[in-house]
């Protein structure tokens, strides 16, 4: 049996009082690469939100890395997103210090203490999205690409069940966004499960995979075409 790592039952998303999403059933399981697909205004950050606890889960069940979503108290949210790894549009690294600083940043916050293990980890996250050499930049020294793996390195730090990219590719030019999967893919194929929320259809195509898709207030799951 595949573990699963996302499961919503009769779920519905409200953003305050109105709904964005309702009745959804979909289940991820461990080692998937999911993207999530839809256009603007259809509820697909609304969707990303209520995983990592920003919207509460009013209605239906919902499970995510082991967490109850529709019991979650906002005590329990540090914790939740300890298991995940978020990675956002517009990267969110801190200007006034360097990369390696961003990510030690984020492992003394989730209670990382030894100094060598953090550095260790750094050194880790880095090596993996290709940015090892570019440790002592500032993000401002880095280009958009480069950035967006940064912010890739720090969604892996705590080795996260599941990584959740809101638009990761949505500020790069064509090149870069297939750079950028291509890191994605290669962190997919070291086991980590991915859910990434896009419009960028060249990239679904370049890169097939499991879908879903908002639309009309729902979330399912599309069958792709294979390109011929």
């Amino acid at each position: 049996m595949s573990e699963v790592i996302l499961d919503l039952k009769n779920a519905s998303i409200y953003q305050r009082e109105s709904l964005v999403l309702s009745d959804i059933n979909i289940s991820i399981n461990k080692g998937e690469f999911v993207y999530l697909i839809g256009k603007t205004g259809t509820g697909k950050s609304s969707f990303m939100k209520t995983l990592y606890g920003d919207l509460p889960l009013k209605e239906g069940k919902g499970k995510i890395v082991g967490e109850d979503l529709s019991t979650l108290k906002e005590k329990q949210i540090p914790f939740l997103r300890r298991k995940l790894g978020i990675v956002f549009q517009d990267f969110k690294l801190l200007n006034d210090r360097n990369i390696e600083d961003n990510l030690l940043f984020v492992l003394k916050a989730t209670g990382w203490k030894e100094k060598n293990k953090m550095k260790e980890k750094v050194t880790q996250v880095l090596t993996k999205v290709g940015m090892k050499t570019k440790n002592f930049k500032f993000p401002y020294q880095l280009s958009g690409g480069e950035q967006q793996r940064v912010a890739i390195a720090r969604a892996l730090l705590n080795d996260p069940e599941l990584i959740l990219a809101d638009e990761p590719t949505g500020n790069l030019d064509p090149q870069t966004s297939v750079e950028v999967m291509e890191v994605l893919q290669e962190i997919n194929k070291n086991g980590n499960t991915i859910l990434m929320a896009t419009h960028d259809y060249a990239l679904l195509l370049k890169y097939p995979s499991k879908t879903l898709k908002c639309d009309g207030q729902k979330v399912f799951e599309v069958v792709q075409k294979r390109a011929v």
